[in-house]
């Protein structure tokens, strides 16, 4: 038994026709859109098999080159356990690097489909915009930016990256942000590796000045130094280069630093500057750029990068050769032949937390002044209790102290006590009494109250004063609240909490 689709039944109506004389072969022909030698062919098997003459003879065969369910099914499970989060045709390559399959992209897709398992591309904006031709120089665009993303690991970090217009060469670094020090070090590095350029493009973060930092910061005063023209895009689209090796970064890097368990930021950096980017970008996505010159030119003797890509900031000189920095005063030790009082010093502040003080392109010697401590900065306080223990000391006599300051003479030992004990930072007690107050409960009943409190965290106040009295202790249930209070176990959900985390059975 089998089935027979409208044009199948329409051809054994035709030759049947033939066969019983009602049309010649010649309208055959042209009603089945076929030649003479093929209407000839199903007259023949018509009379030898009948109307089974229409079914092809391969119909219910496997194709000689299909591929095996085993391996479809091997590699649809790769797919869900290993390369679940890479697109198409990077599965491709990997299957061929790292199994040895070696499947065209087509088929993997049919393959992926039927797992429901297919990483879809990103929307594309529907705004059409004018395109913009390469710059023709090596080295004279390179635009810069930072992608924030989960590269690795459980958090959030940041990828730099500067590329050329030209012919897309690529520096990139991963930090755990995007600040001032990593633009710096991405800059330096594509500079060290060819050379200085001729513009930067880049966005309007407050990073690379502009007007949201008055028209300065130090990625731009660096750039000036160095003779390179910042330009500010007015929109992502502006700057495409970047932004669409960012999508590649994030479509191919992401899934491989996963593949290969890289979770710190050291490991990251080191994969993507020897695997990754000479593996890969340097191979398949960098372009020839249209002329065979170049616009970088070779760093000039007379600049420094270690003194241009660095924190620069200005202070005044003192009347007695002392600025201040960072909170903190240093005198000028180099000698000067004048006095450069209300000149600016220039301080140089590197990444690692150094840093160095210039005049006129003159470094200079430094000392940090370290000041006599005064009483005064532990407060008024602590001020007035240290010149109860002066007064103390020039009288030789404590009752005398006390007639003239107006206290006790125990409040005087206990300033002397504390002194000894703690210093100067343990007089400072605010609403806190020196010693524990005569009215107040003996010590060993409020351990008792607690203990008893966490053996049975659900009672209640009412309950815990019961079984006080067959402790022969009697206290007000304000007592207990207020000793609850004050070891913060005032609640159920507390007192169980302290409990269980002291391992009492409740």
């Amino acid at each position: 038994m089998f089935y027979m689709d409208s044009k199948s039944q329409f051809t054994v109506d035709i030759i049947s026709k033939v066969i019983d004389g009602k049309i010649t072969i010649n309208s055959a022909t042209q009603l089945l859109q076929k030649s003479r030698r093929t209407v000839e062919r199903y007259l023949r098997r018509y009379r030898k098999e009948g109307i089974r003459f229409v079914i092809h003879g391969n119909t219910g065969r496997a194709p000689i080159n299909k591929t095996p369910d085993s391996l479809k099914k091997e590699v649809q499970r790769l797919i869900q356990k290993k390369y679940y989060d890479f697109n198409l045709q990077h599965l491709s390559e990997l299957l061929r690097k790292n199994e040895g399959l070696s499947i065209k992209r087509e088929t993997l897709r049919s393959w992926a489909h039927e797992i429901h398992h297919v990483k879809r591309a990103k929307r594309r904006r529907t705004r059409v915009r004018k395109y913009r031709e390469r710059m023709r120089l090596p080295g004279l665009m390179l635009q810069m930016d930072g992608s924030p993303h989960r590269w690795f690991g459980d958090g959030k970090s940041c990828l730099i990256a500067i590329i050329d217009d030209a012919t897309s060469d690529i520096h990139a670094q991963f930090f755990p942000s995007e600040t001032t020090e990593g633009c710096m070090k991405v800059m330096r590095a594509y500079i060290e590796k060819r050379g200085v350029f001729k513009t930067l493009y880049v966005d309007r973060a407050g990073i690379f000045g502009g007007p949201k930092r008055s028209n300065f910061s130090q990625m731009q005063r660096a750039c000036e130094e160095l003779g390179i023209e910042i330009i500010f895009a007015n929109s992502p689209q502006g700057k495409g280069r970047i932004e669409r090796a960012f999508d590649t970064f994030q479509d191919r890097l992401v899934p491989e630093l996963r593949f290969n368990n890289i979770t710190d930021m050291e490991s990251a950096n080191r994969y993507l500057q020897e695997e990754f980017i000479p593996n890969y970008w340097e191979k398949k996505l960098m372009v020839q750029a249209v002329s065979a010159r170049s616009a970088f030119r070779a760093l000039p003797p007379d600049l420094d990068l270690n003194s241009i890509c660095v924190q620069k900031e200005y202070r005044t000189i003192r009347r007695d050769h002392t600025f201040s920095f960072d909170s903190k005063m240093y005198v000028i030790d180099s000698p000067v032949r004048y006095s450069i009082e209300n000149q600016k010093v220039e301080i140089r502040c590197q990444f690692d937390g150094t840093f160095s003080a210039y005049f006129g392109h003159r470094r200079l010697d430094i000392t940090e002044l370290v000041e006599p401590r005064k009483c005064h900065e532990y407060g008024k306080e602590v001020q007035r209790k240290l010149e109860a223990l002066e007064l103390v000391e020039q009288l030789g006599s404590i009752t005398k102290a006390a007639r003239i300051l107006g206290c006790s003479r125990q409040t005087l030992y206990t300033y002397q006590q504390v002194m000894e004990e703690e210093g100067p930072l343990g007089l400072k007690r605010i609403n806190k009494p020196l010693k524990r107050s005569k009215n107040r409960i003996p010590e060993h009943v409020e351990n008792k109250i607690i203990e008893l409190t966490l053996l049975n965290p659900h009672g209640t106040a009412i309950q815990l004063m019961k079984v006080l009295k067959e402790h022969d202790i009697t206290v007000s249930i304000t007592t207990i609240q207020n000793i609850w209070k004050r070891e913060q176990l005032n609640t159920r959900e507390l007192r169980i909490k302290r409990s269980q985390s002291m391992n009492i059975e409740v």
